[in-house]
Order: structure tokens, then sequence, then C-alpha cells
């Protein structure tokens, strides 16, 4: 049960927003004088107070319930505080809404209006809660992957890529071979590197070969090697992959390319550790963590008979999933400040930042490191504005969106401002729910408390 604390020296009044109180299943609590109000907060959980704003007798100033609403304020900034007053000049209580109280109502107060406002309020603070504690959790996490992973730099800050980091780290000082699966550009190999730099073969090599880029016949080759004249070209004998590897990490990007002979000779180096270079008879040995990563379905690929099975489940003892860029958006301006380095002057503006959120980003990360590395360039030390981002859908979406349910920073603001920081009214005004808005103002970096 949700518990209002009535602060009011009419004993009248207490009684009547107590007994309103009970029959909406609220615990009232009620003090007769800022002092024992400021008592019972001190004692105990409260949820919301009613304040009046003047306690002596013939007194109007309101100058009691500001230093009183600036008490509860100092101790517990996160209370919602509802204003009561009988004056016709209300300017000292819309002075306070915009200082932070909730709202403010005029006695004698309408019952229905009252009831509704408490717990409209009482709901966005259980949600404010929600948030903060969130992003308090998120925080503490973050915090204790970095005591004992190495990031590296890395940037991020969405759900997504925290869980995944924090996958990463219980395998990385395992032996595990591990498959990084997600879609191009999302930063397959940055994370395998991590995976290499918290093992313990961090200070063995990391090779890296993107299997995909390379023709089907010196796929093998590059792999494990190959002596003098085995194909056409091959003038000395050249070592491959695994023996450059050898004591370290071996990434093999684009997993699924790999044509069928070579996964065959792949699943016994990973069984046995052994393999001949291409042309030689000599068995050789190299021990090496093989990571390998795909943004296809290799569980399709094994169906259809392209991909071998043994090797699939070879490969992926330890599958770490990468969501695409548009699905971890809270990573999008933090990337975006990135890819602009420490040293530019340029600043994205509200209407920049709200064509990159809205943007479906269908080349992840890269596109994205494109697209900043462009608008630096044409922005110099000035303001990166929506034409220097070069997007085809940065004309139409920004504004489609904030008339739908994506506000820009500006938007929010300025909402904020006009509602004098109280969210329900913003959040009306925008057309969004109050949960939506808290979403955006999280997003944005904005203070939801």
């Amino acid at each position: 049960m949700k518990t209002v604390l009535i602060i009011d020296d009419n004993p009248g009044v207490g009684e009547a927003l107590s007994l309103l109180l009970s029959l909406h299943d609220i615990e009232p609590l009620y003090a007769a004088s800022p002092e024992a109000g400021l008592a019972i907060l001190a004692g105990g959980k409260v949820d919301l107070v009613i304040q009046d704003m003047n306690f002596t007798a013939d007194t109007t100033s309101g100058a009691e319930g500001v230093a009183l609403f600036r008490a509860i304020r100092a101790k517990y900034s996160d209370l919602p505080v509802i204003l009561l007053t009988a004056w016709t000049r209300l300017e000292a209580a819309v002075e306070l809404v915009k200082a932070g109280a909730s709202d403010y109502l005029a006695k004698p107060w309408d019952d229905n209006k009252l009831v509704i406002t408490i717990g409209n309020l009482l709901e966005l603070s259980e949600t404010s809660a929600e948030l903060r504690r969130s992003r308090q959790e998120r925080r503490s996490r973050r915090e204790a992957l970095e005591q004992r992973f190495d990031l590296d730099g890395l940037v991020f800050a969405s759900e997504a890529m925290l869980s995944t980091l924090e996958l990463a780290a219980q395998v990385a000082r395992t032996e595990l071979p591990v498959l990084v699966s997600g879609p191009n550009g999302c930063g397959k190999e940055r994370v395998a590197a991590l995976v290499h730099a918290n093992s313990a073969q961090r200070k063995g090599p990391f090779v890296a070969l993107n299997c995909g880029a390379l023709p089907a016949d010196l796929i093998e080759a590059e792999l494990f090697g190959a002596d003098s004249g085995a194909y056409t070209g091959a003038h000395k004998a050249r070592e491959g992959r695994f023996e450059a590897a050898h004591g370290g990490t071996l990434f093999l990007d684009e997993i699924g390319t790999l044509p069928l002979a070579g996964q065959v000779k792949l699943l016994r180096v990973l069984e046995t550790g052994r393999f001949e270079r291409l042309g030689s008879s000599r068995t050789r040995e190299s021990k090496v963590r093989v990571i390998s990563a795909t943004n296809a379905d290799l569980k399709a690929m094994v169906a259809a008979g392209t991909f071998r099975e043994d090797l699939y489940y070879r490969l992926n003892v330890f599958e770490l999933r990468l969501s695409a860029l548009a699905d971890r958006r809270d990573d999008i301006l933090p990337l975006a400040e990135f890819f602009l380095g420490k040293g530019s002057g340029a600043r994205i503006t509200d209407a920049a930042r709200s064509a990159l959120l809205a943007h479906p980003w269908p080349g992840n990360v890269r596109e994205l490191k494109n697209v900043m590395a462009r608008a630096g360039l044409l922005a110099g030390e000035g303001k990166i504005e929506l034409g220097h981002l070069g997007l085809a859908s940065a004309a139409a979406a920004p504004a489609a969106t904030r008339n739908l349910d994506e506000p820009s920073r500006e938007a929010v603001l300025g909402a904020l401002a006009t509602a004098g920081g109280v969210v329900s009214r913003a959040a009306q005004e925008l057309g969004l729910s109050r949960q939506a808005l808290y979403r955006r103002m999280e997003r944005y970096g904005l203070d939801a408390g």
C-alpha cells in the first residue's frame, strides 16, 4: 500500500484528506506542522507529500511552505510533493513547481482531480525510481565488468552490449572455441579481439582471416600454408594462419563461406591440432584457440548440407550473439560522439541526433563510423547539421518520427520547460505516454528524477 503524508495546520483538512485517501486504498499520515512532517519523513517510508503553504494564523506569504518544500527537496530529492494553497495569487506555487514540485491545487480542492493527480504521481514516481534503479544497476554491472575484463576503450551504453560482454568475460579465460554471430558491421572482430585480450593466450598473436574475402581455391593455403610449387604462383613455401597464430588466437570471419573441403581439414585441426601444408605430406602441429564469426544461419546451412554438422558443433561450443545497431539504439549517440574524435570541436545538433536515432543502420556500426567521418569533414569545427550526415532517410525521418513517437532532444527539453518540469504534462504535450517520455529522457541523458 502506498503512503501519503499530509502536512497542514488545519486538522479538518487532515481529516478530510485522510478519509479520501483511505477510500482509495492509500495509507494517510498526518502532521500539523512542518517540524512534525519532517520528523515523520525521517522515520519511515513515504511515497508522496501533500503540503500546505501557510502554517501561522493570518499569514499568506507562503514563506513557510517554501521553506518546508526546500527542506523536503534537500533530503528527499525524488519525493513527489503536491502543494495546497488557498491564495488568489499563485505565483509562488508556480515558482515551486518550476523548482521541482509535482503539482499544486487550490483550496477547496476537487476530490476527483486530487485522486487522479495522486495516482498519476505515484505511478510516475515508481516508473522514475525503476529507471534510476535500472541505470544504477547497469553502471554497477559495467564497473564490475571493467574490474575483471579489459574493455580496451570499447564504447557502448546498451543493455544488449553489456550482456554480451559479460558473457564474453566468462568465456575468455577458458579454452573453449567461440562463435560470434551477428550481422555485418556490428563489431564481431572487435569482440573476438577482446576475448583474446582477456584470455590465457593474450600474450600470443591474434591472427584474423576473412574467409569470404578469398577465392575458394586459396582458402586452404591461407589456413594451413603451402609448400613451393603447390599451386600456380607458389614460388616459395609459406606458412598458413594456423602456424602464424601458434600460441594465440585465430579469428575466422565469415566461417560460413568456407568450402566443404576446407571444413573437413579445419575439423581435423580442431580435434587434433594437426594439419599439413598444401602440397606437403609433413604433419605439423599448432596450439591455437579458434574464434569464428558469421552473419549466416549456420543451422540452416547444416540442414541444406552446405555446412558440416560436426564442424558446427565443434565451433559453436559457446556462442556470443551481437545485436544489430538498430536493436541497441542506446549505443548510437555515444558511438557517434566517439567517431567524431576527442579533438573535434564539432557538436551534433538536436536535429542530427534525431536523424541518427531514427536511421535503420543497415550497415550497423561500420556505417555509422563512415557517416560520422563524412559529417566531421564537412562540418569542420562547427555544428553537425542534418545535411552533413548524408542519410537518405534524414530529410523525412526526424519530422515523421517527432509526429509519432520519437521527439528530438530539443523538443523534449522544450516540452519539459513549458510544463515546468512536470513530466506528465510534458508527455501530454508531446503526445507520449509517461513511460515513453521517460525512455526518451534516459536516451538523451536528461534527468528523470
